[in-house]
């Protein structure tokens, strides 16, 4: 019930001011969606294969559970941007595997939270803005100070100044 809460009252926020702050008490007004700095990151959308997604555009980042990997859609294709093995899905503290628990548990195929003025981008979290931008969950050092991080995790390590992502088993960080 607190989950459903809180979908909608990020949902009615996104819609009063097409800007969202997580675990911040400020807006920048150039983001649309902007995260606070407590060692925290950003999870993506678990796929059973990025073969079965339709209608992705480019920019579109998932978590593949088929070889547990992240990727994005870049240039009509998907790029790989777990540079090391493929990871895993089970908790190492608690032994569970999330994909099994992510399996028998149902979404409403109609399940949509948009940012921004409403398009038919496909997506559970669109950012519809042309003008403004998502800012990523900022950790220093997230190998070191994200504790049981979760696969599919996304964050900008502000020491080394790189995106970090997290597979499940290994961080991998893109650094321009």
């Amino acid at each position: 019930m607190k989950n459903y809460l809180a979908i909608f009252m990020l949902s009615l926020s996104g819609l009063a001011l097409s800007q969202i702050s997580i675990g911040k008490t400020t807006v920048n007004p150039s983001t649309s969606l902007d995260f606070g700095s407590d060692n925290r990151g950003m999870v993506l959308s678990w796929v059973d294969n990025v073969a079965g997604v339709t209608g992705a555009v480019n920019g579109t980042m998932v978590y593949d559970l088929s070889d547990k990997k992240i990727k994005v859609r870049y240039s009509a294709a998907w790029k790989d941007l777990s540079v090391d093995t493929g990871g895993s899905t089970v908790d190492p503290l608690t032994n569970v595997d999330g994909a099994l628990l992510q399996n028998t548990l149902s979404d409403a195929a109609t399940a949509k939270v948009s940012v921004g003025t409403p398009t038919a981008t496909p997506g559970i979290l669109v950012l519809e803005d042309t003008t403004k931008a998502m800012v990523l969950p900022k950790v220093d050092s997230p190998h070191l100070n994200i504790n049981n991080p979760a696969p599919g995790m996304i964050v900008y390590d502000v020491k080394n100044k790189q995106l970090a992502v997290y597979n499940g088993k290994f961080w991998s960080f893109w650094k321009q």
